[in-house]
Order: C-alpha cells, then sequence, then structure tokens
C-alpha cells in the first residue's frame, strides 16, 4: 500500500521503530546492511563505501568518479526497493529519493542529545565524552551527506511528513503513529500513482546505470527524466559526439519514449577520475 522512508539521527532508535513499524503494518523492512550489500552488489566498490555511505566526502572523493558511481546505485537500490511496494526504508536519502511520490511517508526520528549520550553510553559501554564525541561525528556526516548528495537539509522538518522525539515516545508508540497515519494518508488512487511513478523513476535510473557501468558513458552529473512520453537526459560534457552516443543508447533501451538532450556541451570541461 505505501511505502515508508526514514530517516534518523544516530541512537535515535531507527531501527527499532522501523523493525516495529514493518511488523505491524506486516511490511518488509529495508535495513541499511540491506542497501549496503546491494549497491555493493550493482557494482560500487565494498573498499570505497565508508568514504560516502550516509557521510559527506572529502574534497578529493567529492570530485573522483567514485562518488557518482555511488549516488547512482545508491538511487537505484532504493528505488528497486521501492517497487516492491510495502516496504520501510530506512536511511541512505531515501526520502529525498522518494520525494513527490503519492504514496510515500517520510518520518524522521530524533532524540534529545542527554538521550542519546545516555543509549550509546549504555549500548557500548563508553564514556560521556566518546558518546558525544559519536553524535558529534555523525550528526556532521549525516547532514554533509544530504546536503552533498541531494542539496537538503536534514534537519528542516519541512521535508517530512512527520518528525518523532524517541526521547519522549517508545518505539510502539512510534509505530503505532506512523501505521495510524499510513492508513488515513494513503488512498488507492495514491497507491496506484506512486507505483507508476517509482516504475518510471527506476526505468530512467536502469538506463543511467547501463550508460554508466554497461557502455561507459562519461557525462558527469548524468541523469533520465521520464514524463509523459519523454525521455530527456541531463548532464555536463565537453563533447556533442558523447551525447549522441548517449542519446542512440537511450532510444534502444526506451523506444517506447521520444529522446531529448538537456546536457550542457562545455568545451574546457574536464572530468575527475
Amino acid at each position: 500500500m505505501a511505502i515508508i522512508a526514514l530517516a534518523r539521527q544516530v541512537a535515535a532508535f531507527g531501527d527499532e521503530v522501523g523493525e516495529a513499524l514493518a511488523e505491524k503494518l506486516n511490511y518488509k523492512f529495508v535495513k541499511r546492511t540491506d542497501l549496503e550489500k546491494r549497491i555493493v552488489e550493482l557494482g560500487f566498490p565494498e573498499s570505497k563505501m565508508p568514504k560516502y555511505d550516509e557521510r559527506k566526502p572529502g574534497f578529493f572523493a567529492s570530485i573522483t568518479k567514485n562518488r557518482d558511481d555511488y549516488f547512482i546505485l545508491t538511487q537505484y537500490a532504493v528505488l528497486e526497493a521501492a517497487k516492491s511496494d510495502n516496504a520501510v526504508i530506512i536511511g541512505r536519502g531515501a526520502f529525498a529519493i522518494l520525494k513527490n511520490i503519492p504514496n510515500v511517508i517520510s518520518v524522521r526520528l530524533v532524540a534529545d542529545e542527554n538521550t542519546r549520550v545516555k543509549r550509546l553510553m549504555d549500548e557500548f559501554s563508553w564514556n560521556e565524552k566518546q558518546a558525544r564525541q559519536r553524535i558529534t561525528e555523525s550528526d556532521e556526516n549525516r547532514n554533509g551527506f544530504h546536503k552533498n548528495f541531494y542539496n537538503v537539509d536534514v534537519g528542516d522538518p519541512s521535508n517530512f511528513d512527520m518528525v518523532l522525539n524517541t526521547g519522549i515516545m517508545s518505539v510502539p508508540a512510534c509505530a503505532q503513529v506512523i501505521s495510524d497515519y499510513t492508513k488515513i494518508k494513503i488512498t488507492a488512487d495514491d497507491e496506484k500513482a506512486g507505483q507508476l511513478k517509482v516504475a518510471q523513476l527506476l526505468k530512467a535510473q536502469e538506463v543511467v546505470k547501463k550508460l554508466i557501468f554497461e557502455y561507459k558513458i562519461r557525462i558527469e552529473f548524468l541523469h533520465v527524466t521520464i514524463e509523459d512520453n519523454a525521455a530527456v537526459l541531463y548532464g555536463v560534457t565537453n563533447s556533442n559526439v558523447i551525447v549522441e552516443q548517449a542519446l542512440k543508447i537511450i532510444r534502444q533501451e526506451l523506444p517506447e519514449y521520444e529522446v531529448k538532450s538537456a546536457v550542457s556541451i562545455v568545451q574546457e570541461y574536464k572530468t575527475f577520475q
């Protein structure tokens, strides 16, 4: 019926709420490790994951091919998980990837710092200084990750249907509130429109994945949108020949759509490997 995208602060009981919610709704819970595994299966080097996965990449990491590859495969993995419908997906910017899809509900889980400190101290037998350092590092990384990859402020409540404070609400209470809202909010029309939108987004991302990983087309910031009867290619490159190669491939992959280019041709543009 719905797709629920959870974002969370460290020690805000994100996994616990996700599991309880999935069980209550009889949905699949797509965990952090599930998405990590799928991103690697799709071709991203496992050794490179720590540089990008829910963290702001450093300067050099942010301008290499790996950054774009991670971004493309993360979107694909999230959309693939969403296609099955009836899913609770946690992290990886799922709320941003699935934004404006009619049957998606986005929720952020937070807690006050003292509560999070105590939880980390209890879970890992850390002292207070260690727990506070972990919170600072995690908050900065997650804020940077969402800004770098999706240009969104994860701390802005307007990006979510609801923000729940697990410092004052129990895990079962959070799961109940989200479950009740889901049943009220998502209609049959929302579900139908959402499934269609996810299918379109996944189809477009499949083409992007093939262009990059199978055909080795290097258009930076490459993405494809599908709306109505048109597929539009976006990105930046220094060669019209590369654009024509990409358009030819898209026409082969999506013969049912009119294919257009909105790629910027910048003669002096150089890619970073």
